[in-house]
């Protein structure tokens, strides 16, 4: 297998139209998707389901996928823009082989992407993402006449992912008032009429997507603008979501953001009540902050750390049959609900829990006392070597030493860059700051 020169973390994305992401390259790609599927079985003529988030540039890459797909001989079934949740969700129930999400998430309009999932709505594993890269360019038999794929719309999609939403809704949210921040992005239909149909009274801001619009200062990392319609309507709180709503963040009805560590930390002891948190654990990356491991601890919930990434969150979910992971973003897994993050159905439970405990979203955020955290970014010449180096080993074990139980640090090679990342939590932003700078000037001295 050669070195991998298009898949990412998350599949495939870039400028759309730019060097990378051309139709010519949607084409290739699903093609060899199609191609790989049909050689692992040929029992059946492949299904493909796909979907897109609202910007201009999808209408595009969804033709050129559709046209890569059929021409390798797979159905291509079009759900139109939903969120990336909901594609993985139809591809399971709709029996398929796999399914193929066009979206940039929260990136800016300009860029797009191509994410696709394995029967079921999995994750596609590398070995298959490699096999398709492979497969670019590679002669093969083309079908021709009956063989040749075809093209279905199926306009109940959004229907049947709404069904399952609020079938894993656990109970209604009549009284509840809610203002949801769209990002004019995928979930701009889906979510608020989710929520609605849930019993919520809702608020929808920047659900009117143009193509273009996606992202442009709203939606979970622009939260200013949410902030400011929940105080002005007095809502009970603010969801937001990015723009392929595989994400969400929450505000209280003070106006206070609530990050995706608290969203987990309150969606965890509801579970652990519940019954429903298997071996009282929860699963999330290195990144989250101490304040949620301090207060799972006083819960009785323990805490399984990953490396960065939602692919390390899921292959931990799956190796220990856990029921709850994310990671500090929003980004929120439901294994026994869904295959992959999904913004919506986290959304859902976050305010069930609000109606069902008769308490404000702010007393149940409060479960986690948010430490101050300083990150900071060193340029090295070798990450590797300077991260392990024995002087920046020692100097990490006498901060961990200063901080004692208070605080934290994370130092770790970029995964993508010659950086060192150098994290530091404490009871002050200004003991943070003091010892970031510390280590910092170690490790810059070590390079």
């Amino acid at each position: 297998m050669g070195q991998r020169r298009y898949f990412g973390t998350d599949g495939v994305r870039g400028l759309a139209n730019g060097e990378l992401l051309t139709p010519e390259l949607a084409v290739g790609l699903s093609a060899s998707a199609a191609n790989v599927l049909a050689e692992r079985d040929r029992s059946h003529r492949p299904v493909a389901v796909v979907g897109r988030d609202p910007r201009a540039s999808g209408e595009m890459l969804e033709a050129a996928v559709v046209a890569g797909l059929t021409s390798a001989g797979a159905d291509a079934v079009r759900v139109g823009v939903l969120p990336t949740p909901a594609v993985a969700h139809l591809v399971g129930v709709l029996g398929a082989d796999i399914g193929v999400m066009i979206s940039a998430s929260h990136n800016a309009m300009p860029d797009n992407g191509i994410k696709l999932f394995a029967a079921g709505g999995h994750k596609l594993p590398d070995a298959i993402e490699g096999a398709i890269e492979d497969g670019l360019g590679s002669p093969v038999a083309r079908p021709t006449g009956a063989a040749i794929g075809r093209v279905h719309d199926r306009p109940d999609a959004g229907e049947r992912y709404i069904e399952h939403l609020l079938a894993a809704t656990p109970g209604s949210l009549s009284g509840l008032r809610v203002v949801v921040d769209c990002a004019h992005g995928a979930a701009s239909v889906a979510a608020p009429l989710a929520y609605r149909r849930a019993g919520a009274e809702v608020i929808a801001l920047h659900a009117e997507p143009d193509g273009l619009n996606i992202n442009d200062g709203v939606g979970s990392t622009h939260l200013g603008p949410l902030q400011k319609a929940v105080l002005a309507h007095s809502a009970d709180l603010g969801i937001a979501h990015d723009g392929d709503a595989d994400r969400c963040l929450a505000v209280d009805g003070d106006g206070a953001v609530v990050d995706g560590d608290q969203i987990m930390a309150v969606l965890a002891v509801a579970m652990r009540d519940a019954g429903e948190l298997a071996v009282d654990t929860l699963v999330t990356t290195v990144m989250s902050n101490l304040g949620l491991h301090l207060a799972m601890r006083d819960a009785g919930i323990a805490v399984r750390t990953t490396a960065v990434g939602d692919r390390y969150v899921l292959e931990e979910l799956r190796a220990g049959g856990f029921t709850l992971g994310g990671e500090q973003s929003g980004h929120v897994v439901l294994p026994r609900h869904a295959t992959t993050g999904d913004g919506l159905l986290t959304a859902l439970r976050l305010m069930a829990r609000v109606v069902t405990t008769g308490s404000s979203l702010a007393a149940l955020s409060s479960i986690v006392t948010v430490l101050p955290q300083v990150l900071l970014n060193v340029q090295v010449v070798d990450k590797a070597a300077v991260a392990g180096s024995a002087g920046v080993r020692d100097a990490v074990a006498a901060a961990e030493a200063e901080l004692g139980e208070s605080g934290r640090v994370l130092l770790r090679p970029s995964g993508t860059e010659q950086l060192v990342r150098v994290m530091v939590e404490a009871p002050t932003a200004e003991q943070a700051g003091t010892v970031a700078s510390r280590l910092a000037g170690v490790v810059a001295a070590a390079r």
